[in-house]
């Protein structure tokens, strides 16, 4: 079985491994493919590369992550069509090829019915990604020989684009047969359902706050698609928040377990020892070479909840509060998230206590969430745990966020969504009832031009519950908050100079910060680093906020600028010269 997979996915992999202006002629004979469910099943299985897969660093490019590097798409003057990409579609031919073949009368109607909507979610899925890159793209519903026109064409009107993802979703939601894989990782009925709400979220609200678009009269009908999508997951899928473990433990485990928690998790890309197929999550993640030591800002860590649900940044002694007294009393998921207090690792057998480490990290919050607290994991590629690339809490935070911005949301509403997930998160209060008082720390930091404190709260929400799983940059782009890119690089409050603070209460002494000078005799096990304006004659990376005490900060001498172009990405100037008739996208 596995060799037959194999030839066929090289076979799919032939047909389809080209540009939009390098498209060969189909070769392959059809009949050993679409004459049985076998080779339909088969053919299907390729389509599942579009997926994110068992990536863990899609969140890379965001504003809450404090990373090696300013990607060079934010900085000022630094990014241009040259330096463009993902104008890729042969994974397209691979699925419009399938589509106009899927005819074959020996495999019944109904079987191809259901194989045909899977490919239809996939195409959804495919053209999804392409709009929220480049905005306007040339719709094709068929597989295109070279001779066609169409390759040489021009980009069709982001409306038509559109209608078309929904007409393949609405497809995909009434015809897949399977509404449970017990496996998690294949799609379904309401994996289908999912995306849908996705989609449709995310272009509601960009109809809605893009105003250039002229688009805002058709924003409800959008957020009222993306609500209803969310209400069949929740009322007919089955799924439910993972609980299992308590509120201080049940949160990561969705995304450390080797098996996909099928309570929650609806899809996933699931890693298998015997066949070596893992991921590099710890490598990526706790490494000081081979990932992007991407930390989190203090300014996005501020805006976890108290865990009685108010908010942390009503103390007014928030701003100079250390590392080892803010990450208490908070919402418990903050210690499913980063490392602080009591975290430990694993050894040899043997747990140890974890602290930040600043070989590792800019801010001092440092990511846990995909990693295995095992060391023996860091190294390479060894991860076992499954990557969720669709879950049920996703599908409550779109119900919500659709709602809230409808201005239908009701408290029953806020308890069945928000209230549940901060309920998993041992957050005790304001679960029953949606908030009526803006937090000014929200609108100062985040969300200027919004006042409805519900809309805020589901925006809170979102950026905790979904952290470090991909959403980040496209909730940006839609809720046009591109400004957000340019925020400061923030870590936590460093009291004083040459003064090594114990981050996790154990006793031992973890960090200190110094200019100049390292400080001689160095206190042993302390990490010492240096914020000295320059060093070796450059100037530093790593400072301290007011020089002598402050918030650390990381890559404030890189210029970041958003501008509105930035909302879509550049055509590939390569593209552009081979097909003139695509237009470039304004600005670049």
């Amino acid at each position: 079985m596995k060799k037959i997979y194999l030839w066929f996915l090289f076979l799919a992999l032939v047909v389809s491994s080209c540009e939009l202006e390098e498209i060969p002629e189909s070769t392959a004979s059809k009949a050993s493919v679409f004459g049985s469910q076998q080779g339909l099943d088969l053919y299907v299985n390729s389509f599942y590369s579009i997926l994110p897969g068992r990536a863990t660093n899609l969140d890379a490019m965001s504003d809450y992550l404090a990373v090696k590097s300013v990607p060079t798409f934010i900085q000022q003057g630094a990014f241009a069509p040259t330096l463009s990409s993902g104008w890729s579609w042969g994974d397209l031919r691979n699925i419009n090829y399938f589509i106009e073949n899927n005819t074959d009368p020996k495999v019944p109607a109904d079987v191809r019915k259901n194989y045909t909507a899977i490919a239809k979610f996939f195409r959804a899925y495919f053209y999804f990604e392409k709009v929220k890159r480049f905005g306007d793209v040339p719709w094709m519903g068929k597989p295109l020989e070279v001779s066609d026109p169409i390759l040489y064409g021009g980009r069709d009107p982001r409306t038509l684009v559109m209608d078309s993802i929904m007409a393949d979703i609405d497809y995909a939601c009434e015809n897949i047969k399977s509404t449970n894989d017990p496996t998690r990782s294949l799609v379904t009925k309401y994996v289908a359902y999912s995306l849908k709400s996705r989609i449709c979220l995310f272009e509601g609200t960009f109809r809605k706050y893009h105003t250039e678009l002229n688009l805002q009269a058709t924003a409800s009908a959008f957020l009222e698609m993306a609500e209803a999508a969310a209400k069949a997951v929740m009322t007919n899928g089955g799924y439910s928040i993972n609980t299992t473990g308590g509120a201080g433990k049940s949160y990561r485990s969705v995304f450390t377990n080797g098996t996909p928690i099928a309570s929650e998790v609806m899809l996933a890309a699931i890693c298998d020892l015997t066949l070596s197929v893992l991921n590099d999550a710890n490598w990526y993640w706790t490494s000081g070479t081979y990932g992007n030591k991407a930390s989190f800002t203090r300014t996005f860590i501020n805006t976890y909840l108290n865990i009685d649900g108010t908010p942390f940044t009503s103390d007014p002694a928030y701003p100079t509060m250390l590392f080892k007294d803010e990450v208490k009393n908070r919402d418990l998921r903050l210690k499913q998230t980063i490392r602080l207090g009591d975290y430990k690792r694993t050894s040899g057998g043997v747990q140890v206590p974890a602290p930040p480490i600043f070989s590792y990290t800019f801010t001092g919050y440092m990511p846990i969430k995909w990693t295995l607290d095992d060391m023996y994991y860091d190294t390479r590629d060894l991860n076992i745990n499954s990557i969720s690339e669709f879950r049920f809490a996703e599908v409550l935070l779109n119900y919500a966020e659709a709602k809230a911005e409808l201005g239908t949301l009701t408290d029953a509403d806020w308890s069945a969504t928000i209230g549940v997930l901060r309920a998993r998160g041992g957050i005790t209060s304001g679960l029953t009832a949606k908030p009526t008082t803006i937090d000014p720390y929200l609108v100062t930091n985040y969300f200027p031009n919004i006042s409805d404190p519900t809309i805020l709260e589901v925006r809170r929400e979102r950026g905790i519950e979904l952290c470090l799983e991909g959403f980040r940059f496209a909730d940006i782009l839609r809720w046009k908050r591109g400004e957000l890119m340019n925020q400061e690089w923030n870590g936590f409050y460093v009291p004083a100079l040459v003064t090594p603070m114990d981050l996790n209460e154990d006793g031992i002494l973890d960090v200190a910060f110094y200019q100049g000078t390292k400080p001689s005799p160095a206190v042993s096990g302390v990490t010492y680093v240096d914020v000295s304006e320059t060093v070796a004659g450059k100037a530093n990376t790593q400072r301290v906020k007011n020089n002598t005490s402050g918030e650390l900060i990381w890559m404030n001498t890189i210029t970041r600028k958003w501008e509105d172009k930035m909302y879509y990405y550049p055509i590939p100037a390569t593209d552009l010269i081979t097909n003139p008739n695509l237009g470039q996208n304004p600005g670049w």
